[in-house]
């Protein structure tokens, strides 16, 4: 596993990051650009930064999350907030993340998930592009908007300093990376019920959210 050390450019702060377990670190408040699903008033919140070109976080959303989703979010027991941040190739992981913005909350979840499921056929020579576009397309956008959203220098430098944030101030360097009320677990969960264990040794959580 590869760690993070902070360079000067942001830049080049995602070509020095890498998918990993990370023990440590600091829970980060809640941000205007946060992403969510569930109740906010929650006795649990889950708060995952994750790299839409990450294996372990497309394991995660593929084989972990569907049923974490059905059983906590969905019922109202658990508030999800998705971080996002860089790993190689950071270009691909940014311009994933633009689109699912783009897309509009909505669609934002959608397209998260479809990136992270494209993932198997990022082969060697693969047309990225095309594969992107079919995400996009697949969640209402068109071709110039896929386009115009990848271009929008707004949007890229929203999402690097989103990434920043996560960087010196949620002290995060490896993804997936999860809080769980404010406490970081030590390994990614592999299993519904590894998350269900993290959850049952967590901090309470103030009813209302607090």
């Amino acid at each position: 596993m590869h760690r993070f050390r902070r360079p000067a450019a942001l830049l080049l702060a995602w070509l020095a990051l890498a998918c990993g377990v990370f023990a440590g670190g600091a829970a980060l408040a809640a941000s205007p650009g946060d992403m969510s699903l569930g109740n906010p008033k929650a006795r649990i919140q889950v708060v995952e930064y994750a790299s839409l070109s990450c294996p372990h976080c497309a394991h995660f959303n593929a084989d972990v999350f569907p049923a974490f989703k059905a059983k906590y979010i969905d019922t109202g027991k658990v508030h999800f907030v998705l971080r996002e941040f860089l790993t190689p190739p950071a270009n691909v992981a940014a311009a994933g993340w633009m689109l699912a913005r783009c897309a509009g909350p909505a669609k934002y979840f959608s397209v998260v998930d479809g990136v992270f499921r494209s993932q198997t056929q990022w082969v060697e020579g693969a047309d990225i592009r095309a594969i992107l576009l079919a995400v996009a397309n697949a969640n209402g956008l068109s071709e110039s908007q896929f386009e115009a959203c990848l271009r929008d220098e707004t949007g890229r430098q929203a999402l690097e300093s989103r990434v920043q944030r996560a960087i010196d101030e949620g002290q995060v360097n490896s993804t997936p990376t999860i809080d769980i009320n404010g406490r970081r677990m030590t390994t990614v969960p592999q299993s519904l019920a590894d998350l269900e264990a993290a959850m049952a040794k967590a901090p309470k959580r103030k009813p209302g959210g607090g």
